[in-house]
């Protein structure tokens, strides 16, 4: 019949090139778990319990449910494209309980008065950076694809729209990503500073961008400024998804619902009944990150980008 190892990867094909950060995922888990545990069958003999073997081996060899949830994803996408192209009858990888898909990694995170600190240190516009992460909630690959015709200084809104990611650009990572943030005071005044102070202005420029224009790595300004820093005021190394986190934390301790958090970190996936029975009201949203500006900053400094007079990081 049909292998899993040829005829199944090649009918993932199409749906693995669809985007290329999910494309590499898949292609990982492919390689590194699928075709190992299951390759050897026939797409035909690829039933529930064979794959729930197979997911329970990897329990018993110590990866995290998230890890788990992520193969058996990825092996249900594969057979929908089998069934989709009339290989398979049904996808035997649907409804496998796999039980609780909470990592084994601690997460490393700072508090409030660590991430005062913290931007207190750190060059442009690293800086800057980790203060609109924070501010907003944004994801680094959405920050570092915001170009200045997506800043409403007037109204105060930020209009997500594109992500970036392995030097390219492309889409949001969900349709609920595709969203606008309102700007706080804070952070709008900041803004303004760092757009005077930047020679890359266009419509169409990216905000956060090297002397050539073009977008900055998360890489580069993770190693050549965010960690150092860290290591120089003796905090935990933290990654750009920290100050996503902390954002979100700050909402839920301030009070605000969890549909207001929702729409602001541009979350798909809340409960049905709070989709269905909840509703985004604009001014609690600005009201969120009002108030979590205020925490972290309660006297508004002024963080003029010549104020400490900072290195630049490409």
């Amino acid at each position: 019949m049909y292998p899993v190892s040829e005829d199944a990867i090649g009918v993932a094909g199409a749906l693995l090139a669809l985007k290329a950060s999910s494309a590499r995922i898949y292609q990982f888990n492919l390689d590194k778990y699928v075709l190992p545990a299951l390759g050897s069958f026939r797409l035909c003999d690829l039933n529930k319990a064979a794959i729930q073997h197979a997911l329970l081996n990897f329990k018993g060899e110590g990866y995290s449910g998230s890890t788990i949830h992520s193969i058996r994803v990825t092996l249900a996408k594969v057979l929908r494209t089998a069934v989709e192209q009339g290989y398979l009858e049904s996808n035997s990888a649907h409804g496998i309980q796999i039980g609780d898909r909470a990592s084994n990694k601690r997460r490393v995170s700072l508090e409030p008065a660590q991430i005062q600190t913290l931007l207190t240190k750190l060059p442009e516009p690293c800086r800057t950076i980790v203060l609109t992460a924070v501010l907003t909630g944004m994801r680094i690959g959405e920050i570092l694809a915001l170009k200045w015709a997506r800043l409403d200084f007037l109204r105060g809104n930020i209009e997500v729209s594109e992500t970036f990611s392995n030097g390219q650009f492309g889409t949001p990572k969900t349709r609920s990503s595709r969203r606008v943030i309102p700007m706080s005071s804070v952070l709008r005044e900041e803004l303004e500073s760092h757009r005077r102070g930047s020679a890359h202005t266009a419509p169409e420029d990216p905000l956060f961008c090297t002397n050539k224009g073009t977008p900055l790595s998360p890489k580069n300004l993770y190693n050549r400024a965010l960690a150092p820093t860290c290591d120089s005021l003796g905090f935990p190394r933290v990654s750009w998804h920290a100050f996503r986190h902390a954002s979100a934390t700050l909402i839920g301790e301030l009070g605000e619902s969890i549909k207001t958090a929702q729409a602001i970190l541009g979350h798909s996936d809340i409960e049905t009944t709070l989709n269905t029975y909840m509703h985004v009201i604009p001014d609690s949203q600005r009201r969120a990150v009002e108030r979590v500006a205020g925490v972290l900053f309660p006297d508004v400094p002024k963080f003029a980008s010549g104020a400490h007079n900072p290195n630049k990081v490409n």
